[in-house]
């Protein structure tokens, strides 16, 4: 018996329910806009008309991609005044988000790993 068959190797494997949200996380990011509105939001706090004027949509659009996103729990927000603030605080977000930035080049072709923070990849069997 290998190590990959029967209980041994779905031990390694993500739960369905894990597989479903993770699915559902990059549906939302799957959109351009709500994608560059996470990471503006990642390096700073914006209310929807800034969010608006970075991203280059209208503030109908943005406003309904940030619904969109809040409900996923990607965003944030909280009541400044008479604005809303949005922002991401989830740290494995920002993480995610950044690391796909890092990882393609401003002209849009996949960015050089550097050797120091390349993952080991665990061996086939």
């Amino acid at each position: 018996m290998t190590e990959h068959s029967g209980d041994a190797g779905r031990e390694a494997l993500p739960t369905s329910a894990q597989v479903e949200v993770a699915a559902e996380t990059f549906r939302m990011l799957s959109s351009s806009t709500r994608l560059l509105i996470v990471r503006i939001l990642v390096d700073a706090e914006h209310d929807v008309t800034s969010l608006a004027d970075l991203s280059e949509a209208s503030v109908q659009a943005v406003s309904q991609h940030l619904a969109k996103l809040r409900l996923a729990g990607l965003v944030s927000s909280r009541r400044e005044g008479r604005r809303i603030i949005y922002t991401v605080d989830d740290p494995h977000v920002v993480t995610m988000v950044e690391e796909i930035f890092e990882h393609i080049a401003p002209d849009g072709s996949l960015a050089p790993d550097p050797a120091e923070r390349r993952p080991q990849r665990r061996p086939r069997r």
